[in-house]
């Protein structure tokens, strides 16, 4: 497929959403449906997403097909019973639009579609590219009333700071982990990790990929919400999606399955235990139970090695007694929990020793309660997030030596897109014409120079761009006090892959000592009446 395609695919109308139901897994009720791009191509047939989306984001074109899509399928949406809901995948490209939320409001409002009954879903690879903007937009989503959810956790750059930033409501369980999840036993710790994690912080799981009965049975024991998948039903038309809302059979643990012969509740305590015992040491994260003394009543192995203490030392003992030189950090959210309250997602630092470089977590401490409603003891998850961090401070670093660096140098760093229109300016910009940004972009820095210049500077830009030969000009600018000084401005093309150019980078000099020194020579050699070429 090629980009001119899609545009003409866009422009016959031929992109159509399809439907895939998603089924409360202990009822069997359909509570909502996801929609699924499809191009009813003339000659082709119906054509998968995964065969043009990435071309259509590629070419700039995704935002035009969601709004075709968006609106299609608010429209067919509108016969889906309440308080069934729909749910739209927004590609990482469309996060970095700020006026999202509001077409995708405006195209709700023409359907005659409830905001509150639509799930945007999120990859996490669009928190990682802009999670500044992801934040902005599904928070204004949010004040819409829509429903938000982080798609394919796990796949990528999984972060509980993802889950902290943003107001999710649901959790997906990618369908990579799903599929293997009855024959790898690493598969399943992760699910189990991802489920336990989404209940932990109050967020709704649902699995995606459910193709076989065992696996939406293990997925129920599991304690996950909802599935989607094949099981359940595959993605079909709008005119088909009237069957897609009718309940499907609850899922029931059958204990003939081979799964459930290993850990089913009929087996014995010791080999039930055994099972559990391995959720718990394998899952990828720090795990523990307190008392309400706040001692040790469990710990799993990753949480051991996070304390530079063995397992067994840990059990009975206080956790003061464990980590005194962070304890000081904890004790009030361990209180808050110990009187009923959830704490998820607080950032904890413990210092270097001698030992040890610093290092940093994420913790969340969650009450556990009796059939009473009496607090037993708290439920602790911790995650390292200490590379994160020090990439994090890295990057910190290294953006403050260019400012820094682009700040003290001397020259005026500068910026122009194949337009040749003004970008960036460096400080010393304004610093000498008192010129701000907003007065210096596209060609407003134009105005800065002598009047007499101003001409043949655009006529040199202009050459450029032509061209592709290097800018090369000289020129008078005015300075704040409204003197006049001269500067050397070079700067060359770099081109994409196709050879295009596609912006201009160059730096200006201040040669006004040089000019005026220029100027005394030539004066001084008038004075002896001598011809300038003798002058070196």
């Amino acid at each position: 497929m090629s980009g001119d395609q899609i545009r003409e695919g866009l422009r016959n109308d031929e992109f159509i959403p399809f439907f895939q139901p998603v089924v409360t897994l202990h009822t069997g009720e359909v509570a909502g449906v996801e929609v699924l791009a499809r191009w009813q191509h003339g000659s082709l047939g119906i054509v998968p997403p995964g065969a043009f989306i990435a071309i259509a984001e590629q070419e700039g074109l995704i935002g035009e097909l969601t709004a075709m899509l968006v609106w299609k399928a608010f429209t067919a949406a509108r016969m889906l019973p309440d308080p069934q809901w729909l749910a739209i995948n927004i590609s990482p490209h469309l996060l970095r639009d700020l006026t999202l939320p509001k077409r995708i409001r405006e195209a709700a409002e023409a359907a005659a579609f409830p905001l509150n009954r639509l799930v945007i879903e999120i990859t996490e690879s669009a928190l990682v590219e802009n999670l500044e903007h992801a934040q902005t937009i599904s928070r204004e989503l949010r004040a819409q009333g829509c429903r938000l959810a982080l798609d394919d956790f796990g796949t990528g750059y999984s972060s509980l700071l993802h889950l902290q930033s943003l107001p999710f409501d649901e959790l997906k369980v990618d369908r990579s982990f799903v599929g293997s999840m009855t024959e790898r036993r690493e598969s399943r710790k992760i699910v189990s990790a991802v489920v336990g994690l989404g209940q932990s912080l109050g967020l709704e799981t649902i699995a995606e990929g459910v193709e076989t009965q065992e696996q939406a049975e293990m997925l129920l024991a599991l304690g996950c919400e909802m599935g989607q998948g094949w099981l359940f039903g595959r993605p079909v038309p709008a005119e088909q999606l009237s069957d897609v809302t009718i309940a499907r059979p609850a899922v029931k643990l059958r204990l003939t399955s081979s799964f459930w012969r290993d850990i089913s509740y009929n087996s014995p305590p010791g080999q039930r235990l055994s099972h559990l015992q391995a959720l718990y040491d394998g899952a990828p994260v720090g795990l523990a139970f307190l008392s309400p003394d706040l001692r040790y009543i469990s710990i799993n192995q990753q949480l051991a090695e996070m304390n530079n203490v063995p397992v067994q030392k840990h059990l009975g003992r206080f956790v003061s007694e464990i980590i005194p030189g962070v304890y000081p950090q904890l004790e009030p959210h361990l209180r808050r929990a110990l009187a009923g309250e959830s704490v998820t997602a607080v950032e904890l630092t413990q210092p270097a020793t001698e030992s040890r470089d610093d290092e940093a977590f994420l913790v969340s401490y969650l009450p556990a309660f009796d059939e009473a409603g009496e607090v037993v003891g708290v439920s602790v998850t911790v995650v390292d997030i200490t590379a994160r961090k020090r990439t994090e401070a890295a990057l910190r670093e290294s953006e403050d030596h260019y400012r820094h660096m682009v700040e003290l140098n001397p020259q005026i760093p500068w910026v122009l897109d194949d337009k040749g229109m003004a970008t960036m300016i460096g400080p010393r910009w304004r610093q000498i014409t008192g010129m701000s940004e907003e007065d210096y972009r596209g060609r407003g820095f134009i105005n800065a120079l002598h009047p007499a210049d101003q001409k043949r500077v655009v006529e040199t830009i202009e050459h450029s761009l032509r061209t592709g030969e290097p800018i090369d000009v000289r020129c008078r600018v005015r300075t704040s006090s409204g003197e006049w000084r001269w500067i050397h401005s070079r700067g060359a093309p770099r081109r994409d892959g196709a050879g295009r150019i596609i912006r201009w980078y160059g730096s200006a000099d201040d040669i006004d000592a040089q000019k005026q020194l220029e100027e005394e020579l030539r004066r001084r050699v008038g004075e002896v009446n001598l011809p300038s070429s003798e002058i070196a």
